[in-house]
């Protein structure tokens, strides 16, 4: 299926940067992905914008339908921010599978020496992504397949523990691609991991309801720029002023321009827009009085509009 060049070229270059993260799934079931610039990293070599380490890796297919979309979250007097790549939602309609079941060979593994190896399907029955393990030890794959037909075993299962680590691999896939965990428990804060949540999962959301995500699309993954203030670990740092730049260059291609809009006006850029205010507009305000402390040089969390004295948005 065919894409624009300028949407390739956006998931390249984030794919580029390792202060940037990704995630795939759906609200309350995703992976996560992050490289090291001290770790071994390679391109995949068959067509698919991706990346393989050692601890994993993530393989995406644009698509003609996909609709990258660049927003902001406040919560207190932070923000967070991030770029949903998204689908229209019919693409996201069929209901997975909701028992475990055999898929056969792993046809789409990152690696060719993995294609071999038998995934299975966990049977979550969510239409944006699928859960599910590539397996190749005798041991784990008896279990599995006694699993099939059922629901999906504890992730915390001793039957899971593979006497061999490579012999089991945690796949989240989706229209868009795939992230590979290689199984077993690591204390690295930034290693890239499984979230499973299942009262997030019976709300059958297709994101959090925080997300000014546009009616009818799905986000399928994200893309997580380095934050201006803070280190991926949540650590804060000296306000960066590229960092920031580089975002808002994403906010003014790829987000909503009426949040945008409001953002300015929190930060005395410019008048409110000209609708009426939403929950939305509200967010983007708290988020440009939350930014406007940065921006002024300021390292206390000032509230009020109009604290920017200096700096671009």
């Amino acid at each position: 299926m065919t894409f624009r060049p300028e949407i390739g070229d956006l998931i390249a270059s984030a794919l580029r940067d390792c202060e940037t993260g990704w995630t795939l799934g759906a609200y309350g079931a995703l992976a996560s992905f992050r490289w090291t610039a001290d770790e071994p990293c390679r391109p995949l070599a068959d067509g698919r914008y991706g990346l393989i380490t050692p601890r994993g890796g993530i393989g995406l297919r644009p698509r003609q339908d996909l609709v990258p979309f660049a927003y902001e979250t406040a919560f207190g007097a932070d923000w967070s921010h991030a770029v949903a790549l998204c689908l229209p939602g019919v693409a996201c309609a069929a209901p997975g599978r909701n028992a475990v079941t055999e898929i056969g060979r792993d046809r789409q593994a990152l690696c060719a020496e993995d294609r071999d190896a038998v995934l299975f399907d966990l049977g979550f029955g969510l239409g944006q992504a699928e859960i599910g393990l590539r397996a190749r030890g005798p041991k784990v794959l008896a279990f599995l397949r006694q699993a099939c037909g059922g629901s999906a075993p504890s992730l915390d299962d001793p039957r899971l523990a593979s006497e061999i680590p490579a012999d089991l691999t945690w796949i989240v896939s989706g229209p868009l691609g795939r992230i590979e965990i290689p199984a077993g428990v690591s204390t690295d804060p930034l290693a890239l991991r499984l979230f499973l949540v299942p009262r997030m999962l019976r709300l059958r959301r297709s994101h959090p309801a925080t997300a000014p995500i546009p009616a009818g699309l799905v986000p399928v993954a994200h893309f997580l720029p380095p934050h201006p203030a803070r280190r991926a670990s949540g650590e804060a740092i000296a306000f960066d002023a590229a960092r920031h730049a580089a975002f808002e260059a994403l906010l003014a291609r790829w987000g909503d321009p009426r949040l945008v809009a409001a953002k300015r006006h929190a930060l005395g850029f410019g008048p409110p827009p000209d609708l009426p205010a939403d929950r939305w507009t509200r967010g983007a305000e708290r988020v440009g009085r939350a930014q406007a402390a940065y921006l002024g040089g300021s390292p206390s969390r000032t509230t009020g509009r109009g604290a920017n004295q200096g700096g671009t948005p």
